[in-house]
């Protein structure tokens, strides 16, 4: 009987630390802590040993296609394949950032929307019938914080295509770049990129369904993190609940939706939530 196998990619801290550990805590098989840093991936592996849990590490930078590419092989070859994979590995600039919309356009769309899709292209090959595939997304990512119409229903155009949608990314950088992107994009690169994963979700699973894999989209809350600038109210493992319940509780049923920290399906285009956190 083969191994199961769990992944979460940019969890050496923050919420993926949190998911890590607690998948490791009621997970029946491996889970890798990813991270690009090998010395702070190492680190939060012996952190989580000193509490008693188990985590392999393996480094995997997703901007990096050559680091994905001896993971996949790594992982292939030692187990032959991934049970639940959580794609967590994002950027997000702060709102003092000094650098031009347009650098930040580009980098921001790189990382969380661009390197996500080939990591998924490269790991998905992996995954098992059956897998579980949680793609961390935020109340950014609700579509109706795009201010165009027009925009909005191409995004959730039932027959939208990975390469279309891939396009339309790119149409908001270029945009960016010449500083027209407000009036249909609004201001934000990081709610474009959050906008585009889980518009990604529901195209991947898609594409998946016959596998009978379930691959949903989660707004894990506002967490105390680097990221949030550590505003947030919840605590990592707080964060970390919904993805847990997306990867090892959810109903079967579950699939291709937008969920929320309190473990609801959302409606995409429906109205935003009230956010308590």
């Amino acid at each position: 009987m083969s191994i199961k196998v769990a992944v979460v990619t940019g969890s050496n801290k923050g919420i993926g630390f949190a998911i890590v550990r607690g998948l490791c805590k009621r997970y029946k098989g491996v889970v890798y802590l990813t991270s690009r840093d090998v010395e702070r991936g190492e680190k939060a592996v012996a952190d989580l040993k000193k509490e008693g849990l188990s985590p392999k590490f393996h480094q995997l930078d997703i901007t990096d296609n050559k680091s994905v590419e001896i993971f996949s092989s790594y992982i292939k070859a030692s187990y032959g394949g991934i049970d639940i994979m959580v794609n967590n590995a994002a950027i997000a600039f702060k709102r003092n950032a000094t650098e031009s919309v347009a650098v930040q356009a580009e980098k921001t769309l790189f990382v969380n929307y661009f390197s996500t899709l080939s990591t998924c292209e490269q790991l998905f090959p992996l995954l098992r019938d059956g897998a579980r595939v949680v793609n961390i997304s935020s109340s950014c990512g609700h579509l109706t914080n795009i201010p165009s119409e027009n925009l909005r229903q191409r995004l959730q155009d039932p027959s939208l295509t990975v390469s279309e949608l891939s396009n339309l990314m790119r149409e908001y950088v270029e945009a960016a770049k010449l500083g027209t992107q407000a009036a249909e994009w609004g201001n934000s690169s990081y709610v474009v990129s959050k906008v585009g994963l889980t518009a990604l979700t529901k195209i991947q699973q898609r594409m998946l369904n016959d596998r009978d894999i379930k691959v949903n989209a989660v707004h894990p809350g506002y967490v105390d993190t680097d990221m949030s600038s550590h505003k947030g109210p919840l605590k990592i493992d707080e964060g970390a609940e919904a993805p847990l319940f997306l990867a090892l509780d959810a109903p079967d049923s579950v699939r291709g939706e937008f969920i929320w920290y309190n473990k609801k399906i959302v409606s995409w285009d429906g109205e935003i939530p009230e956010e308590k956190y």
